[in-house]
């Protein structure tokens, strides 16, 4: 009896002391941790050029993402870009986390360049926002080397019937290519995007 007493004393006294440590940790996170922007918020030190959507395997259409990032030349590959995405889930909501008090999108990924310019995610096809009645949409954010993050454009599905000819026409006009095709291979659907990134992009201003 003394020694459950004793092993359960044990057990109660870590369980706090890693919880107090939990409590302390966000005492650690930068100042500005709960305003900038989620492209930041990665938990691994190292990221590489591929990286899954929480749930992606379970999701009734998942969904591979691949291609290569191109400086403004369109020729030139770009490497160490960080990727972000997010989006809905199948039915179009958004579901959202907290951590630290911060609340995020929970299906998000990142990824990074490697020295040929490419990248992977593997999620799915999101659903239409059904307040919104707005298009199947996954947003993308970018982060070249030494500059600011911005935001591009949304992928957005060929195949979505809220995709109008007029709309087609307007991105052709500006020259926006974000338009994803997928096709099923086995059991998976496969899209291939490249990504030419804006010659003026915002750069921080001690460079």
């Amino acid at each position: 009896m003394k020694k459950s007493f004793y092993l359960l004393s044990i057990a109660f006294f870590l369980m706090n002391f890693c919880g107090i440590n939990a409590q302390e940790s966000d005492e650690n996170l930068p100042a500005d941790y709960k305003t900038r922007h989620p492209i930041y918020d990665y938990s691994e030190k190292e990221l590489n050029n591929t990286d899954s959507i929480p749930d992606f395997e379970s999701k009734p259409n998942p969904l591979k993402i691949s291609g290569t990032v191109f400086l403004s030349d369109g020729v030139t590959p770009a490497k160490d870009v960080i990727l972000y995405i997010d989006q809905a889930d199948e039915n179009g909501d958004y579901e959202l986390k907290k951590e630290f008090k911060k609340r995020y999108v929970y299906h998000r990924g990142w990824v990074k360049t490697d020295a040929d310019g490419r990248y992977t995610f593997y999620t799915f096809v999101p659903g239409a926002d059904r307040y919104r009645k707005a298009l199947k949409s996954i947003h993308l954010a970018i982060k070249e080397p030494n500059k600011i993050e911005y935001r591009v454009y949304n992928f957005i599905f060929d195949d979505d019937p809220l995709l109008k000819n007029s709309c087609r026409k307007r991105m052709a006009r500006h020259g926006v290519d974000s338009i994803l095709k997928p096709e099923k291979r086995d059991s998976i659907l496969v899209a291939t995007k490249n990504i030419i990134l804006e010659p003026h992009s915002p750069t921080y201003a001690n460079n």
